[in-house]
């Protein structure tokens, strides 16, 4: 049995992906900070271990890769899905809110990965980030969620060549945008959200993560319209690709 622990899995592509490796007959690991919604998907997916906690606590964060791994015994996939966003004008949203998001965005992913490590050492697994159409243009109107996942994609690129010398894979899933909990609940709407639409479901992603652990990839764009925009974006001039943001973002 193939074992793959997820953060953020209390909802959203964290949870559309803990359903799918299950059903799939992965014994899947469980974390998120909401305890409920966590303990309820637990109780649907026969033999899943769970652990509320927040992934920018370091300590909290160790103690649950022990847990899981010296009861699963192995880690082949750790799936880095949880995260914050918040739509809004950069100087309407507070300070502690914009660090909170790269605290999760950045931190969170970089802790639980540092902590992952031996585990995913022995087993020659692989890291699943998620990154985001965003990390590849600076977006308006979510600035600090687009920083955050710039520094998701760096951190892929960087450490895929890094532990190749361990066996261990790393690559990221960057779709546009999708409709989950968290981008429905948002009491602002960008521009570029109007513009392009949400195409995609937390279902689509976990599908594209099932994709990417059988052919890993170190960038794996989603939808059609983003691919198009990817690959403009790498043989377009840079100022070409400001353009485009600027007029999809414009009021």
């Amino acid at each position: 049995m193939k074992h793959i622990l997820i953060t953020g899995a209390a909802s959203g592509i964290g949870a559309a992906s803990a359903r799918l490796f299950h059903a799939r007959g992965w014994r899947v690991g469980l974390l998120g900070r909401d305890a409920e919604s966590l303990a309820a998907l637990a109780g649907q997916l026969h033999g899943a271990w769970q652990r509320a906690l927040d992934v920018t606590d370091e300590q909290a964060v160790a103690q649950a890769l022990q847990g899981f791994c010296g009861e699963a015994g192995a880690l082949h996939v750790l799936f880095n899905c949880a995260g914050l966003l918040r739509f809004g004008y950069f100087e309407a949203i507070s300070t502690q809110e914009h660090a909170q998001i790269l605290q999760v965005n950045v931190l969170g992913l970089l802790q639980v990965t540092h902590a992952a490590f031996p585990y995913l050492k022995a087993a020659q697994g692989q890291v699943i980030n998620m990154g985001s159409a965003s990390g590849l243009y600076g977006t308006p109107h979510m600035v600090s969620y687009s920083a955050s996942k710039f520094a998701v994609r760096g951190f892929t690129e960087a450490l895929e060549l890094e532990w190749r010398r361990h066996g261990i894979r790393v690559g990221d899933l960057m779709p546009p945008f999708v409709a989950t909990p968290m981008v429905d609940s948002q009491r602002f709407t960008p521009p570029t959200l109007r513009r392009l639409g949400v195409a995609l479901r937390a279902e689509d992603i976990a599908r594209a993560a099932w994709r990417q652990v059988h052919a890993p990839r170190v960038h794996r764009v989603i939808h059609w319209l983003f691919t198009l925009m990817y690959w403009a974006g790498q043989l377009s001039p840079p100022q070409a690709n400001r353009m485009l943001m600027a007029w999809l973002s414009r009021e």
